[in-house]
């Protein structure tokens, strides 16, 4: 099933194409797909330049006339069988498709919605994300209509035509209830500060999901967003997990700048340092937030991987292996955190090597991948820069082979084709060509020290490379070009520091 186009920044993008392109994928992997239904966003028009073809493809709203009056009884499901595959990110260059279950899932998404978002039948409920994302699934489809709210669904960008349209909308419907990421907070905050005086809306309640959200930020959302009258819950999960994980109870637990709050109801998390230890709160230590218990939300495996479920989430930390007891199992995140005295935790990012763009998680090793599907490019290094509206951006260094010279059509050749393997949210900020990495001994090249590089942070010991002269050459190509362009970060807090000095730490 797909559209046949969709509108974004006031343009009408053809979306059957990419519905063909994975037709033909799919014939290239064995499987023949039969029909194709294709919704169309204008009746009687067709926004495609992409052929229908003839048996195989049909419009959905020639289709409904010859079903008009039919009842078609639901089918009954099993709790466990599964409900949707979700696919992210991970360190290695294969997506994970995460199984999430029929009735685990609804039941958690429908509880954290109720009582994290004070969802009511007669509230009017506006979730500014990416549908096909998990909060889109989680928290714009499943959880809101089970509760039978009224949601506002809507297409494009934000701030499109101006960043006013949001609080625009938000008057003419009625909104209450108002749910987004740091990056869209971050952009209208800087396209349009004093927008939101303009228009009569009130919200009773706001959400902040996908990433960590700077203080400042935090308090825009809340004085000029909110009016100074909104509860904010700033929520932690992921994509696997089905819900928020980590959260405060509007109105009865205090908000906190930054903070995304305790564990929600019926998860228990605890921070562990490398050895297996428990880091106590309010000792100022960050490590590995997990959760001891299983709870309804979680996903049920890896799609065809069950081996690589048990390795990345649950083998880190299991004190039995035999064992069946899930206290012997708990749930390892890949996210580092802290928690301070009074319980509330605060995330840090991640701690393996994965890039959280706009609370997309971009697996390093599959933006490498991407890159190596340019023939003149022989090696290829993805890091993040910190980024004043999308958090953190990704930016690729690559090596030419022998007989290639750098070029602006080379770099965007290299983009372009993260672009189109991974997705316009993967598309760098910049692409820089080197005429070598900096590596190990052993051939293994330092993330680090090029992430230091792009983040004008101390690059720190190189004595340990094998061509460390080979770092000041990139060092005064990048910055310098970067100075010129005006593209010099924010002095960087301690945390982001400690972000950037530890990239690469799973090499």
């Amino acid at each position: 099933m797909t559209i046949d186009g969709y509108y974004r920044n006031g343009e009408l993008i053809d979306h059957k194409a990419k519905a063909d392109q994975a037709v033909a994928r799919a014939r290239e992997q064995g499987v023949e797909v039969d029909k194709v239904l294709v919704w169309r966003r204008h009746p009687g028009l067709y926004a495609s330049n992409s052929p229908m073809i003839p048996g195989r493809d049909f419009f959905v709203d020639e289709v409904l006339r010859e079903y008009r009056g039919h009842v078609i009884e639901p089918v009954s499901m099993l709790a466990e069988a599964p409900l949707f595959l979700m696919y992210t990110s991970g360190t290695t260059g294969r997506a994970k498709g995460c199984q999430h279950s029929t009735g685990g899932y609804l039941a958690y998404v429908a509880g954290t919605s109720k009582y994290y978002q004070d969802i009511h039948p007669e509230d009017t409920y506006w979730c500014l994300a990416d549908i096909g994302w998990i909060t889109g699934h989680s928290y714009i489809v499943y959880g809101p209509l089970a509760l039978g709210t009224t949601s506002v669904m809507y297409e494009g960008v934000p701030a499109y035509p101006d960043p006013g349209r949001p609080w625009r909308i938000a008057e003419r419907l009625g909104v209450n209830i108002f749910h987004t990421a740091p990056t869209t907070i971050r952009m209208l905050r800087k396209l349009g500060p004093e927008e939101p005086k303009k228009y009569n809306y009130r919200f009773k309640h706001m959400t902040t999901v996908g990433e960590p959200i700077e203080p400042d930020v935090w308090r825009w959302y809340h004085g000029v967003v909110g009016k100074g009258q909104a509860v904010i819950v700033d929520t932690w999960w992921q994509t696997e997990n089905g819900g928020f994980l980590g959260s405060t109870l509007p109105a009865l637990q205090a908000m906190k700048p930054g903070s995304c709050g305790p564990g929600v109801l019926g998860i228990y998390p605890v921070i562990y340092d490398e050895e297996g230890k428990v880091v106590e709160a309010g000792s100022g230590r960050a490590g590995n937030m997990c959760i001891r218990n299983p709870w309804p939300g979680i996903f049920q495996t890896i799609w065809g991987q069950p081996e690589r479920f048990v390795q990345i989430y649950y083998a880190k930390y299991c004190r039995n292996k035999a064992s069946k007891d899930w206290r012997d199992w708990p749930y390892f995140s890949g996210d580092g955190a802290v928690q301070a005295a009074d319980g509330y935790f605060r995330i840090l990012g991640r701690v393996d090597d994965v890039i959280n763009v706009a609370g997309h998680r971009l697996g390093t090793k599959g933006l490498e991948s991407a890159s190596l599907t340019v023939d003149e490019v022989a090696e290829a290094a993805a890091v993040p820069v910190i980024d004043e509206l999308r958090g953190r951006a990704v930016e690729m260094y690559v090596a030419l082979k022998p007989g290639f010279a750098p070029s602006k059509a080379m770099a965007e050749k290299v983009a372009k084709a993260i672009e189109t393997e991974i997705g316009r949210i993967a598309r760098p900020k910049n692409v820089w060509i080197v005429p070598d990495m900096p590596k190990t001994r052993s051939g293994k090249i330092m993330r680090r020290v090029i992430a230091a590089v792009s983040n004008f942070a101390d690059v720190g010991d190189t004595a340990t490379l094998a061509n460390p002269e080979i770092v000041e050459n990139i060092r005064q190509h990048v910055q310098s070009e970067k100075v010129a362009r005006g593209d010099v970060p924010r002095e960087l807090s301690p945390q982001e520091l400690e972000e950037i000095k530890a990239f690469g730490r799973a090499e």
